[in-house]
């Protein structure tokens, strides 16, 4: 219960004494002509705030409320880089306050408030209470409750001896109040606390690595004696730690398993402790697995061909015209700023750069989806081969625009191309690392990959100005050169994915010094802040922070260079963040990013249902688990980025293909045909399309089966032969799935076939489980064979025309999730195979009610949503319940908007029931 009295701040702040401030003033300035000790004497109070526990009226894990207290010195009220405690989306009354374990005495407190444009304003007014034994109780005699930016805003009052202080805010009914920092003077004798630890964040360490500890500890006042030790607490080996006595250090381990460090703090009123828990592995295979590359395939399942025909027919012809458009009143700057960088390259007049800096980035994945969706075999489908026409010319106006574009020694990005050398005088700068020219270029090379595949290597275009572009960038950043970092991250992933493919075409390690070079970025992030994950050396970093988008790009590039250098402390640091991610961050949908902070990560745990889920950061999340597949020959990645990938993605579009969403909430959301950023609008088809590389992986004499997708797969060269692969399935509608193994000539190689595990994070139990196959036969005789990291391992003498058939157990799931993500706690979900289903409005007429125990059953409706497994089942008050996956939701809602509106909290569709 809030024991908080009536709020009296408006009598407080009108009952100030004009006289008193004029006569306070008056010797202040006496003081401050003359005196020093005034000043040294402020300077000296310590800051309480160090050494208390802050809580408040209000909170969600859209910002820590330790920021409250971290110690940092903001200089602006809209920097909230290093952190920021707000009450979005409060905006009443509200309050935060600070406990202390003993009696302080204080008479001053500082506040530095936040405000930017994204719904966080000053208060119109606040007031300082006290705890007095029985009740909270404004101070007596408070000067200042000053409301200014960008600095401290001082409030004096008459001592008060108390375990608690709060600033209880009225906020103005539109924006919500935020704190950058809140300090609480010491006055009088300084208390004898124990300082305040903090170890750091739970991680991973692969055997061999070291593990980084930054631990924080803060006095009071620093006395001799005062110190710092690290420890071993638990775990079957020895831990060294390199100095045990500083908080920055590093250690290593001897033996795998579970170990607890301790941090202890001494000081003059006590030792206190905090702990982190590390888990030592094993490393990964000494090789990675080779990349399955996109070509020319066809798809023949019902349910993609279905989704891939949405995409080709509509979706990406959709990005064509509005990458083409000038007249848009929103989400400009497409094809044109490509044409007006090639007149300024050429000397002749042009127009200004339009759009965000990065705009070119949709252009460029726009490049890619065509180049994919022309790989897919129409199979006579009219539809399909005339959108495909429509690409073909679309390519051959785009390419000579783009290269146009292009300088001479290959560097590309238009925005710096058209920009006032007065204002942009340099490439690479500092001052406009947010200007995403690493962003924008990663794409392009990302583009001309698939655009070789798709012409089969005739056609170089692409391929060699992104060998021009990568060149440039070789030339001129990396040791001895300029040093670098881009705000947002692409270009790390892209140099890597190029690298290996040059490397793949041209042999003699010609893509080595691109794959060196993304290193060099990654190890230039430091000095920065969490929201672009440049806080720490990439080996230092065991919490996903952050924009999410640019996180998951960034682990990527981190699990490239981990597989490709077989660097321990890369290892150490990419599994941190991936358990960080998926067992404490990991929505159920397979999304990430819950909005908490820019487009970010929240809290462990802090899991709301209205997440942002960013469709691009669904995207960035399938490559991380990929590489983390190809890396670890371990099926539980390709679980999780198939989970990603029918859920949290495939929904970003509608079932048409005519709009979408940029984020994807467990709740109902509003698809668009547009966006002012539009940065997903490309990224969605390029990913989804990409099905060959998703769908297996191989090494010289082994291939992996990742994905069940009906289809006709080259999947390249295997024990010294061509090798295609068919695949005949209903999935995810039917767990029957039938591979036929076409080897050019006969030849024994192994084939890994995923068997799926449905526990894909320890956020989310499942009941039933599901695990296993039903049966598995080679031509028609039944086989057992042996499981090797989730995969069934067939290894045999392979002939053309070889059949594997097998079954994957199918049933309806409930999905309970841990007690500590509050959001969700009590609730339930429902899952098929891989699908996340969603109620509607549109089948029930109240979603608020609880779900009954009784049966659920899986029913096909082929004439709901395009043909789809619906669950059927009841309400707790005997009403029906039915329930439709994920991916199709919110497709019943009426017409589209071009672009996305204000809308209030949707309540047309959920994920998550209450349970009766």
């Amino acid at each position: 219960m809030d024991d908080t009295p009536g709020c009296g701040c408006a009598s407080q702040v009108g009952a100030i004494d004009r006289r008193a401030v004029l006569k306070g003033a008056t010797a202040l300035a006496a003081l401050a002509g003359g005196t020093r000790a005034f000043a040294a004497m402020i300077e000296e109070a310590p800051n309480l705030a160090l050494v208390a526990t802050p809580s408040a009226s209000w909170s969600s894990t859209r910002a820590k409320l330790t920021h409250l207290n971290s110690g940092f010195e903001p200089k602006l009220s809209s920097s909230d880089t290093s952190g920021a405690f707000n009450f979005v989306p409060k905006t009443d009354t509200q309050w935060i306050q600070y406990d202390w374990s003993k009696p302080i005495s204080t008479d001053r407190t500082d506040i530095f408030w936040l405000e930017n444009p994204w719904g966080i304003e000053r208060p119109i007014r606040y007031e300082v209470q006290y705890w007095d034994g029985a009740a909270f109780v404004p101070v007596r005699n408070p000067r200042g409750l000053g409301l200014d930016k960008d600095r401290y805003n001082t409030t004096r009052f008459d001592a008060v001896t108390t375990t608690k202080i709060r600033i209880v805010m009225v906020g103005n009914g539109k924006n919500s109040p935020g704190i950058l920092q809140w300090k609480v003077y010491n006055r009088g004798p300084v208390p004898a606390f124990a300082p305040a630890v903090a170890a750091g964040v739970d991680r991973t360490l692969v055997l061999g690595g070291r593990t980084y500890m930054n631990g924080k500890a803060k006095w009071l006042a620093k006395q001799p004696g005062d110190a710092v030790r690290w420890s071993q607490v638990s775990g079957p080996g020895t831990v060294v730690f390199e100095d045990p006595a500083a908080l920055r250090t590093a250690a290593t381990v001897s033996t795998p398993g579970d170990y607890v460090l301790e941090l202890a703090g001494i000081g003059a009123g006590g030792v206190s402790k905090s702990v982190v828990q590390l888990r030592v592995e094993e490393g990964p295979p000494s090789e990675r697995l080779d990349v399955v590359y996109t070509t020319p395939y066809a798809i023949t399942s019902p349910f993609w061909t279905q989704r891939a025909k949405a995409l080709i027919v509509n979706w990406i012809p959709h990005c064509i015209d509005y990458c083409q458009r000038t007249d848009l009143k929103d989400g400009v700057g497409g094809l044109d700023n490509f044409i007006e960088s090639a007149k300024a390259l050429r000397g002749e007049p042009h127009g200004p750069h339009r759009g965000f800096v990065f705009s070119n980035a949709w252009v460029h994945q726009t490049v890619e989806a065509m180049c994919i969706a022309l790989m897919v075999d129409p199979q006579g489908d009219a539809e399909i081969a005339a959108a495909q026409a429509h690409m073909r010319d679309a390519l051959a106006r785009w390419i000579p625009i783009i290269l146009a574009a292009q300088h001479p020694d290959g560097y590309l990005q238009t925005a710096y191309t058209l920009a006032d050398r007065k204002e942009w005088p340099d490439r690479w700068s500092p001052e406009h690392r947010g200007d995403h020219e690493g962003y924008v270029s990663g794409y392009f090379i990302e583009s001309a990959i698939n655009h070789y595949t798709l012409t089969g290597g005739q056609d170089r275009r692409l391929y060699d100005a992104a060998k021009r572009l990568a060149d440039c960038w070789v030339a001129n950043i990396g040791p001895g050169k300029k040093a670098w970092y881009d705000g947002h991250q692409e270009m790390e992933q892209a140099l890597v994915r190029f690298g290996r493919f040059v490397n793949d075409m041209e042999g003699k390690g010609r893509g080595d010094a691109y794959i060196a070079l993304a290193r060099f970025l990654l190890e230039s992030r430091r000095g920065g802040s969490e929201y672009d994950q440049s806080h720490l050396p990439p080996r230092e970093q065991y919490e996903a922070v952050g924009h999410a988008v640019r996180a998951v790009y960034f682990y990527s590039g981190m699990a490239d260079i981990a597989a490709e250098t077989g660097d321990r402390d890369y290892q150490s640091a990419v599994m941190s963040l991936w358990d960080n991610m998926v067992n404490r961050k990991y929505y159920v949908t397979g999304g990430v990013g819950s909005g908490d902070t820019s487009e970010g990560f929240g809290d462990d745990y802090g899991l709301r249902n209205d997440s942002y889920c960013e469709s691009c950061s669904s995207c960035g999340l399938i490559f991380f688990q990929y590489k983390l597949n190809i890396a670890y020959r371990d099926a539980k990645y390709a679980d999780l980025y198939e989970e990603t990938m029918y859920n949290a993605l495939l929904g970003a579009t509608d079932l048409e293909g005519r709009n979408f969403t940029y984020t994807n909430p467990l709740l109902g959301s509003a698809r668009y045909a547009w966006h002012n950023c539009p940065c997903c609008v490309g990224n969605i088809p390029r990913t989804l399309l990409m099905m060959p590389t998703w769908a297996y992986a191989k090494d010289k004499d082994s291939l992996f089966v990742n994905l069940f997708v009906g289809s006709r797969i080259n999947v390249g060269e295997i024990a010294g032969t061509q090798v295609e692969m068919v695949q005949e399935t209903d999935y995810p509608w039917n767990g029957k799935v039938a591979l036929t193994v076409n080897p050019q000539k006969a030849g024994r190689f192994a084939v890994h076939v995923r068997v799926p595990d449905r526990q894909t994070s320890q956020l989310y139990a499942a009941s039933p489980q599901i695990r296993g196959l039903n049966y598995l036969k080679i031509n028609g005789k039944t086989v057992v064979p042996r499981i090797e990291r989730g995969y069934a391992v067939l290894d045999r003498e392979w002939k053309k025309g070889d059949r594997v058939e097998f079954e994957l157990p199918m049933a309806v799931q409930r999905l309970a999730s841990a007690d500590r993500v509050a959001a969700t706690r009590g609730k339930v979900a429902l899952r098929y195979g891989p699908l996340v289903y969603n109620v509607e409005l549109a089948d029930q007429p109240d979603l608020g009610r609880a779900l009954s125990a009784g049966a659920l059953t899986p029913e096909w409706r082929p004439s709901l949503l395009g043909g789809v497994m619906a669950i059927a089942g009841q309400w707790g008050d005997g009403s029906p319940m039915l329930a439709v996956p994920n991916y199709a939701r919110m497709n019943r809602a009426g017409p589209s908007n071009e672009f996305p509106t204000r809308d209030p909290d949707y309540k047309d569709s959920a994920v998550w029931m209450a349970t009766a």
